[in-house]
């Protein structure tokens, strides 16, 4: 295996790669600006709801967000040129991973997955050609790359659409109650609202969701059926573009295909070209094989995270987040905080309208860690009003794809009692 992953490639697919990913991640970044996504999601809102145990990570003050997305969307220029890549890609990937880290409000599985894309990015040399950094560097240029540089892209990608695959064998995706929920939403939509309401339209959705994710790297490994992996690629991913708009993720999904492609025609085309020999096996340090063997291993365990658990992810999402569960259900609920101010032994129902804003408060009702840190928000608000002492119970109910309204947290449990736990289910999280 080593022998085979140290040999020498074409690093053509690297460099077009590079390209791409810097430029949309210059795009993500400038659109967030633009399409108002800074201000909604990280300025307007009064609190915050981050990643348990990284409260201390809040957006700037003032301008300062604009500032920041802006100095991230110029790294995505610098990456996409070479530009002192190596500093420009660590500066981006911190500064991403600090957005993500300080908001989940607004989570996406694409957020995660360009966390882990500017991990493998960092350890490529994804600069040594068609970039500022070979134009500068001359030594550092070079045609050749080893196997393992491409071979991890691939891998990563048969990790998230495998688990995407296997996430949809479930009765709501199976029978299409998330599909119908979804396309009534577009009924009105010019040209395709109608055809989105038919059910063969739904049952094709569905059946090629699952067939795409679970087939389609196998299908881009092998030649003979390389052909069909692309054009299946392309009708996939611009489909959830056009019909879900899940920003720069199928345009990212896409521009994986040049990793699955020898590109060396194309780079003899656009690449500057050395006269070099082809050089012997790369050797790979012990440090970078454990680093890399480790990753992948935790990959393919943090996903399956949920089975230790109780109940269903889809209900109590305890090991949803990093797990690729991509759009499998639509959940709608509501939630009524009950303070009791132990010194009156008065009590007060709270809309969290009243603190947060609209989406804030809608994801807030499905989600029983935002729940958990939101008593806590309350505690202390209410404290600067003068309650010293007091009680806060959640009382709220949720629905899965359209089905019946049940409770999700007990309402019998004093929130400011129970710690968050990490490990093991939350007894106060109902399960059925």
């Amino acid at each position: 295996m080593l022998k085979y992953f140290s040999q020498p490639v074409n690093n053509t697919p690297l460099i077009l790669f590079r390209w791409a990913f810097g430029l949309l991640i210059a795009i993500e970044s400038f659109g967030a600006i633009f399409t108002g996504w800074v201000k909604r999601a990280m300025i307007e809102p009064a609190f915050n709801f981050t990643f348990i145990g990284f409260e201390w990570l809040q957006p700037l003050p003032g301008m300062g967000m604009y500032l920041y997305y802006g100095i991230m969307g110029v790294l995505g220029l610098l990456i996409m040129i070479g530009f002192y890549y190596r500093y420009s890609l660590s500066l981006f990937t911190l500064m991403w991973w600090g957005c993500y880290l300080m908001q989940k409000s607004n989570y996406n599985n694409h957020y995660y997955l360009l966390i882990l894309f500017c991990m493998l990015m960092l350890l490529v040399p994804a600069h040594a050609n068609g970039s500022w950094d070979a134009h500068r560097q001359v030594n550092l240029r070079t045609n050749y790359c080893p196997q393992w540089c491409l071979k991890i892209f691939q891998y990563m990608l048969l990790v998230v659409y495998t688990y995407a695959g296997l996430a949809k064998l479930y009765p709501g995706w199976w029978e299409g109650h998330f599909i119908a929920l979804a396309f009534a939403a577009k009924t009105d939509w010019p040209l395709v609202g109608t055809l989105l309401q038919q059910e063969w339209v739904h049952r094709t959705v569905v059946i090629g969701g699952i067939f795409f994710d679970l087939s389609i790297v196998p299908l881009l490994l092998f030649a003979p059926t390389r052909i069909l992996g692309v054009v299946l690629s392309f009708i996939f991913h611009l489909f959830n573009a056009i019909i879900f708009g899940i920003g720069i993720f199928p345009f990212l999904m896409l521009a994986c295909l040049f990793f699955f492609y020898p590109m060396e025609s194309l780079g003899k085309r656009w690449l500057p070209q050395l006269n070099e020999g082809r050089p012997t096996n790369y050797e790979i340090p012990k440090f970078l094989q454990f680093g890399l063997i480790s990753f992948f291993v935790v990959q393919l365990l943090l996903p399956l995270r949920h089975h230790l658990f109780a109940g269903d992810v889809l209900r109590t999402e305890e090991g949803h987040r990093m797990s690729w569960r991509m759009m499998l259900r639509t959940k709608s609920g509501f939630v009524r905080f009950k303070v009791v101010d132990k010194k009156t032994l008065v009590s007060r129902m709270i809309h969290p309208k009243e603190y947060l804003t609209t989406k804030q408060a809608a994801r807030l009702a499905t989600h029983p860690d935002m729940i958990w840190q939101f008593s806590r928000y309350l505690q202390k608000e209410l404290q600067r009003q003068g309650i010293e002492q007091m009680e806060i119970y959640a009382i709220g109910e949720i629905s899965i794809n359209g089905a019946e309204m049940t409770p999700m947290i007990d309402p019998q449990v004093d929130l400011l009692k129970v710690e968050w736990q990490r490990f093991i289910h939350k007894p106060w999280i109902l399960t059925d």
